[in-house]
């Protein structure tokens, strides 16, 4: 396949879980993948990982989204190979607390990774993006649904719509296309503080309101990430795509 040939696309978080699978699906489909990952040793394990598919197909940056040193060093990177075509911004952090728990410090952490790193990964990128390009967020559906402990994640997740809209009309005038893809939990979903409050007795607990069988698979929700990338999706911006399972046909 080669829906991407010759395009350049930046997924961050892509050390594992859908940010893996969409640089991997991003690489199968003929585009050059720089991917951030917070660590070197897991940086090196996905080049490896997509490199041995695709030879050539990967550069790996270690850092941060919340660090925008490290963001100026991964565009840095990027802008001796040619214009952006494709932005996944997928590095996320998903740490749960009731109302009656949430410290400076957990605000800070949600707040610094998933909006903070999320403006300046796309601020920093456009400079460098071409005309006609496609970003993608990845976001969560179910965020309004009152679920206990999520306030957090609930707000910073319903920030990246309000995003989407905005920027789609920001970015209007370059043709540049911003979507939203929600995936509903799926194998590398993270339930990091989730078993220490007792909201959730265990995965199968979160993903009860799915068909059977339909809980998500990072490779499912990486090819709906190929299509947004792709010029297949040219007419579509502004959308927040549900990769749920179809919970409403429960």
């Amino acid at each position: 396949m080669d829906k991407l040939k010759g395009k350049i696309a930046v997924v961050t978080g892509g050390n594992s879980g859908v940010g893996l699978a969409t640089a991997q699906r991003f690489a199968a489909d003929g585009a050059h993948v720089f991917v951030l990952v917070r660590r070197q040793s897991e940086t090196d394990n996905v080049v490896r990982k997509i490199g041995q598919n695709v030879p050539g197909s990967v550069t790996g940056v270690e850092g941060d989204v919340a660090n925008v040193a490290d963001l100026d060093r991964l565009y840095e990177a990027v802008r001796g190979k040619g214009p952006i075509d494709i932005l996944f911004a997928n590095a996320a952090l998903g740490e749960f607390a009731p109302v009656t728990g949430v410290s400076e410090a957990h605000f800070d952490k949600a707040m610094g990774l998933n909006v903070k790193g999320l403006v300046f990964t796309v601020e920093k990128a456009l400079p460098l993006f071409r005309d006609g390009g496609s970003i993608i967020l990845n976001a969560s559906p179910g965020v309004g649904d009152g679920v206990p402990a999520f306030s957090m994640y609930g707000a910073v997740k319903s920030a990246l719509r309000s995003f989407a809209r905005c920027w789609t009309a920001d970015l209007s005038h370059r043709q540049i296309r911003v979507n939203v893809v929600s995936p509903r939990p799926h194998e590398a979903y993270g339930l990091q503080g989730i078993g220490q409050m007792d909201v959730f007795a265990d995965q199968a607990s979160l993903m009860a309101g799915l068909p059977p069988g339909k809980a998500g698979i990072s490779a499912g929700i990486a090819n709906i990430a190929a299509v947004l990338a792709s010029d297949e999706s040219s007419f579509i911006t502004g959308l927040e795509v549900f990769v749920d399972g179809g919970p409403a046909l429960n």
